[in-house]
């Protein structure tokens, strides 16, 4: 059994915050911490550990304190050291956080607009998915399509999937008079949200960050389906929404439907966000919490050990698998729902022709 333990220690270090290895041989796993430490933000992105070191790549600290702007290397402030005033809190609300300790001896949290994990992460996909979108265009300025036929390859499979979300989901949803205006929006959620998915899976650099599981993340996403419903919905949109068809006594002089209407619009982007959130941050924390279990069934004996970490690895695999194809359902689930909304806010109202 010593070439699994080997391998779950590789998949933990991965995906977890540091661990000593003293720790991991003796079962001495703080199981929440590993959990919310890996579904959380950092200021540095952990790597693995190598000799009782950590490997951490340092990302850059922005934050304006009492004393002025300070920027800085997350360096300067891990392990309990102070830079500048500054340092990250141990406990307490801001657990984690740069804090400044003020005269009367309470900590504050300065303005911080620090280059996170999370940040960092959404940067690496940004860049990937431009380099997708660029390198399928080059395909396309380089041949003619209706002479040499459908691309092979990466083009083939970008153009499959662009055709796939455009044609079978967005057009539609939304209708063949206005899907146009949309496309490149949706499309780029959809891509978005899939590339950040796939990179929260894997456990190395640079992937294993927890974007799409971050709330803060989905909820700027839900934002702007937010937005793209409600600024360009049409007046039969808010006809329905501001005087609805039902009798008078419903909407005036109390606005119960209205009322309703509004809660409506409300209610469809806290769906989008807190589906995407939730299923990608379950999915991680339940991965996490198989491998842990190797770890914490190390001082019941080999035997349950060495059981659990089979049964524990082949899980492992199965949940990986399927993640895959979470990534996948997540994203045209949210691309799905958005164009759907859009949809119904550019519906047209439907008159009836008398003779």
């Amino acid at each position: 059994m010593k070439w699994l333990k080997v391998i779950s220690v590789i998949v933990l270090t991965a995906f977890a915050t540091p661990l000593s290895a003293a720790q991991a041989q003796e079962g001495e796993v703080d199981v929440a911490e590993m959990l919310f430490g890996h579904i959380g933000d950092s200021y540095g992105w952990h790597i693995t550990d190598w000799n009782g070191s950590h490997i951490t790549i340092p990302l850059p600290c922005i934050v304006h304190s009492s004393t002025g702007w300070h920027v800085f290397m997350s360096s300067k402030v891990e392990h309990g050291h102070e830079y500048e005033g500054l340092f990250l809190a141990e406990e307490g609300r801001y657990e984690g956080k740069i804090v400044e300790r003020v005269a009367d001896g309470s900590l504050v949290r300065p303005f911080d607009i620090s280059i996170t994990k999370n940040v960092a992460s959404l940067m690496i996909t940004a860049l990937l998915l431009i380099a997708l979108v660029l390198g399928t265009a080059k395909w396309y300025r380089k041949h003619d399509a209706a002479e040499e036929g459908a691309p092979k390859g990466f083009a083939g499979l970008m153009e499959m999937m662009i055709m796939m979300v455009n044609d079978d989901l967005i057009k539609p949803s939304i209708g063949e008079h206005c899907y146009r205006k949309y496309a490149p929006y949706l499309l780029t959620v959809f891509f978005f949200i899939f590339l950040s998915n796939l990179l929260g899976i894997v456990p190395f650099f640079p992937g294993g960050a927890n974007v799409t599981g971050n709330i803060a993340v989905t909820m700027v996403l839900a934002l702007c389906t937010f937005f793209a419903i409600n600024i360009f919905g049409n007046r039969h949109y808010w006809k329905e929404i501001l005087w609805p068809d039902v009798p008078v006594f419903l909407k005036f002089p109390i606005p119960i439907m209205q009322t309703i209407e509004l809660f409506g619009m409300i209610s469809k982007p806290f769906s989008l966000m807190v589906r995407l959130f939730a299923n990608i941050m379950a999915g991680h924390a339940m991965i996490l919490g198989l491998v842990a279990v190797i770890f914490v069934t190390v001082k019941l004996g080999p035997v349950i050990n060495g059981s659990m970490t089979v049964i524990a690895m082949l899980f492992g695999v199965f949940m990986d698998c399927l993640e895959l194809l979470v990534a996948f359902i997540q994203a045209y689930v949210f691309t799905m729902l958005s164009a759907v909304f859009i949809g119904l806010s550019r519906q047209e109202e439907h008159t009836t022709k008398t003779t």
